[in-house]
């Protein structure tokens, strides 16, 4: 099975979005994503919470967690999201990153601009991973 890390810095809305499309869109029998941050946060931002939700994912469980050596052991791929010199790079795992605007206090409707962009983004990831 696959496993794609995406990572930004507080973990607390881009990283976690594109981790529960992906595991919403893939076969679990193929792949699963996680999230995890440089600087996890404490909570996932409550506007990431509302957007998904109107999406029908709930979030309101989700925590933030550390990009760690032993999260990263045996990943496929790593996706970063708009973390800019702060990216994490993990060596041997192949890397992309998606310049994506930080939701945190963005007013609703950018906030579900960045949502349908980052589910755009995990569907046209899936396809190519073959992952569906």
């Amino acid at each position: 099975m696959k496993t794609v890390i995406f990572a930004c810095v507080h973990n607390a809305g881009r990283s976690q979005m594109a981790a529960a499309y992906f595991n919403k869109f893939v076969d679990p029998a193929k792949a699963k994503a996680v999230s995890a941050g440089t600087r996890p946060g404490d909570r996932v931002h409550p506007e990431v919470v509302q957007v998904m939700g109107e999406d029908g994912i709930d979030l309101r469980g989700a925590r933030p967690q550390e990009l760690t050596t032993e999260l990263a052991t045996g990943a496929h791929l790593l996706i970063t999201m708009g973390c800019g010199d702060e990216c994490p790079w993990v060596p041997g795992l192949k890397r992309d990153d998606w310049p994506l605007d930080d939701p945190k206090g963005q007013p609703i409707e950018r906030v579900r601009a960045i949502r349908n962009d980052i589910r755009a983004r995990v569907e046209a990831l899936v396809a190519q991973e073959g992952a569906g």
